[in-house]
């Protein structure tokens, strides 16, 4: 039998290191919620001298893509803003989903809308390796119950689904934390189709630039006031580069990160494995990025970090 004493003063042992690990979590809430405060400050502020983060796919190197593992990883990580794309299933439901079909990252095969949710909630995302994880695919419901109040999220190829996304935005009320994506389509175009176009939800034109409508495209979109410009050049000497300046009067600027193609070879891997970052992500920065996405956030959150343009 345990004498009472040593009882009393195990459980006076137990308090402090109880008020210790609540107070810890604590200090890591308001942090993830002051960090969030300051990116949907920041998110349409074409002035200012920080440079947000995008995670492509959300951070697919550590979980798998457009998990909502991989969402939580973002938001401990410090990241600004999770980049996920859409997908429907036969019964309609919303899900998370890169491709046309499930074959590459999950262990299942065919289109999402082959299956009920019910059915494809049975397959198991990929890690980054090919290999079957815990994770289902998740809907989108569950990605806004993650992110809601922690980070700034980037609805890609969702536009087909818009008027239910933009229903489940507004149920969520989340318009000021979400950026919804829009290819080469004038703004008229989309309120023709579409009678709710939210004022606090940020829209990102993506538009080609070798489109002969591409700049009236993007000037469309002046009279709404939270808009990004996504700009993909293939080389430096890319004419929409010599227009940053002018569009920055008006936009923010998203440049990609992610594959030579996209940035004139101002890529992530070149930053990491070349050890480059002042060629690739600082070249970004000088000629007017507001926002990066990027497949190596953890780096890119780092590099910025010690340049001063990220806390």
């Amino acid at each position: 039998m345990i004498p009472i004493k040593n009882i009393i003063n195990f459980c006076f042992f137990l308090i402090p290191v109880t008020g210790f690990c609540q107070s810890k979590n604590n200090n890591t809430i308001n942090n993830i919620q002051q960090h969030y405060q300051w990116t949907v400050e920041q998110l349409n502020n074409k002035n200012s001298k920080s440079v947000l983060v995008t995670a492509h796919r959300c951070d697919w190197r550590s979980s798998p893509e457009n998990s909502v593992q991989a969402l939580k990883n973002c938001i401990a990580m410090g990241v600004d803003i999770a980049e996920f794309d859409m997908g429907k299933t036969k019964d309609g439901r919303l899900i998370i989903m890169h491709d046309k079909t499930i074959d590459r990252s999950t262990n299942g095969k065919g289109k999402p809308e082959d299956y009920t949710l019910a059915e494809i909630r049975k397959f198991r995302l990929k890690s980054g390796t090919g290999h079957p994880t815990v994770h289902p695919i998740p809907t989108f419901n569950e990605m806004l119950a993650a992110s809601k109040g922690k980070i700034i999220i980037d609805i890609d190829k969702g536009y087909e689904y818009y008027d239910e996304i933009i229903q489940k935005l507004d149920s969520a009320k989340m318009f000021d934390q979400s950026i919804f994506n829009i290819y080469s389509l004038p703004l008229d175009s989309v309120k023709a189709h579409h009678q709710n176009i939210p004022e606090e939800l940020t829209l990102q034109v993506i538009v080609n630039p070798k489109d002969p409508n591409a700049e009236n495209i993007i000037s469309s979109y002046k009279s709404h006031r939270k808009t990004i410009i996504q700009i993909i050049f293939s080389n430096d000497a890319d004419a929409i580069l010599g227009k940053v300046h002018a569009l920055k009067k008006s936009y923010s600027i998203w440049f990609n990160a992610l594959w030579p193609e996209q940035n004139g070879g101002h890529d992530d891997d070149t930053a990491v494995e070349e050890n480059k970052p002042d060629e690739t992500w600082g070249w970004l920065i000088s000629h007017g990025a507001n926002i990066i996405q990027t497949d190596r956030p953890r780096d890119l959150l780092n590099y910025l970090r010690s340049g001063k343009l990220h806390p």
